[in-house]
């Protein structure tokens, strides 16, 4: 969502004003609307290199050849083309090359389907002639961090200097993780809270039906989703469950709070960014950083703040689910079936929240640390996560039925979980597909997953 020029200035000159700012996002129920999000590996098909940014075969190449086809319009950083824009939807760049779609807001997820075929096409046709292809996985499956590219964008720089200060793994998870998220909006403060608990309760759910990323340079890494577990070690100050959520007295107050903890990245001035990583932003607020000395954060700098925590639900001026691997097309409609199912119907909304509103503080952590490596096979609560699976699925159903926004042939917006379904039935999430595949008929490798899994 983008701000307002007339705000984007505006001096914070009250606490509020971060309040009202996200309570701005409230909407009436008919004005709900549903972004999805969806990052993709870039390889190129002759030796799977991901590709640099330069270069006949490169990121730009692909950016430009994408903008000149199909009507995008090119956002720079200087001189260097850095994303595109068409009515609400952009394509943007994340660290190493990874090529996201933030869908416009759409009203079904008949709709949010029809506009991730026709990104991929548009990719493709122009992939193809690049000599490129893409992957929808978790965790980029063959290449080291060190044979990832980095692309030319100002906060990557200050990130990919301030990240290993802080965790372990926060280069992995900028360079060689993929995912897909739903951004869904909330009527008021009150139903924001129901659906942010109930969803960030249920988030282990998605992040075991979604594992893909059983693979680190070449061979099984012991998770099935390798990208979930990259985030427990990237940055503990901007990450995890956030247990205040669940607290009495949690609202919007409460998360500019947390956010207000969270430590800066930069600030985006004149055209560049400042380096401020490590910052105080409450101290920003007052205008009493060394870097930037007499300046106050503005709105634009509250707007930007609140996109460098990665909690596993995010909340902005509306909700973001982030606990997904990427994966192929009919994943990227499943995700926001799944959520959409759950949280934008009453009844499910209930159902779902009467699911998780007795987990202990302690079997949420559970979840959420034992779902990377089993998935759907964590034990939980004389069951498994499978059974928890199954039961989230049944209610996210009733949800869409009751929606009950038909396509062209009649059909409800359900037809988008049967992927879901399917891997519940089986109790076999796709990185165990994938590893059936990996100590069979590939031989060991991880090649073939470039030609037989991507778009």
């Amino acid at each position: 969502m983008s701000i307002p020029s007339a705000v984007k200035s505006t001096p914070i000159e009250s606490r509020q004003q971060l309040t009202d700012y996200l309570a701005a996002g409230e909407k009436p129920r008919e004005a709900w609307r549903i972004g999805t999000e969806h990052e993709k590996f870039g390889f190129r098909t002759d030796d799977l290199r991901p590709p640099t940014f330069e270069g006949e075969r490169g990121i730009r190449a692909l950016l430009e050849g994408l903008a000149s086809r199909y009507g995008w319009d090119i956002a720079r950083e200087g001189e260097t083309p850095v994303a595109l824009t068409r009515g609400k939807a952009n394509i943007t760049l994340e660290p190493a090359g990874q090529l996201e779609l933030s869908g416009a807001p759409v009203e079904t997820i008949h709709q949010t389907c029809c506009e991730v075929n026709a990104h991929l096409e548009e990719v493709r046709s122009v992939a193809d002639g690049l000599g490129l292809g893409f992957l929808g996985m978790g965790f980029q499956p063959k290449w080291r961090r060190d044979e990832m590219p980095w692309m030319p964008k100002g906060r990557y720089k200050i990130m990919r200097e301030y990240m290993p200060k802080v965790g372990n793994l926060g280069l992995d998870m900028m360079t060689r993780t993929c995912t897909v998220q739903v951004n869904l909006d909330f009527s008021s403060e009150a139903d924001m809270i129901k659906k942010f608990r109930a969803s960030l309760a249920l988030q282990p759910v998605a992040t075991a039906l979604f594992a893909d990323s059983p693979f680190t340079e070449g061979k099984p890494n012991g998770f099935l989703s390798y990208r979930s577990h990259v985030w427990t070690d990237t940055d503990s100050h901007r990450t995890g469950m956030l247990d205040f959520v669940f607290e009495d007295g949690f609202g919007y107050e409460r998360y500019v709070d947390y956010i207000l903890g969270v430590p800066m990245y930069f600030s985006y001035q004149d055209g560049r960014y400042i380096d401020l990583a490590g910052q105080d932003f409450r101290r920003f607020l007052d205008g009493k950083l060394d870097a930037v000395p007499g300046t106050r954060a503005t709105m634009k700098d509250w707007a930007d703040h609140l996109t460098t925590a990665f909690p596993e639900v995010r909340l902005k001026q509306y909700l973001e689910m982030r606990g997904a691997d990427g994966g192929p097309w009919n994943r990227l409609c499943a995700l926001p079936a799944l959520w959409v199912g759950l949280l934008y119907d009453d009844q499910a909304l209930d159902a779902a929240w009467d699911l998780v509103k007795d987990f202990t503080m302690e079997e949420r952590h559970a979840l959420r640390e034992g779902v990377p490596r089993q998935a759907l096979k964590l034990p939980f609560r004389g069951g498994s996560v499978r059974d928890l699976a199954a039961e989230t699925l049944k209610i996210a159903t009733h949800g869409l039925k009751r929606r009950a926004r038909l396509n062209r042939n009649g059909a409800d917006e359900s037809i988008f979980l049967e992927p879901m379904i399917e891997i519940v039935e089986a109790n076999q999430t796709p990185a165990e597909r994938k590893l059936e595949l990996f100590h069979g008929p590939w031989g060991g490798s991880v090649d073939p997953v470039f030609r037989e899994f991507a778009y």
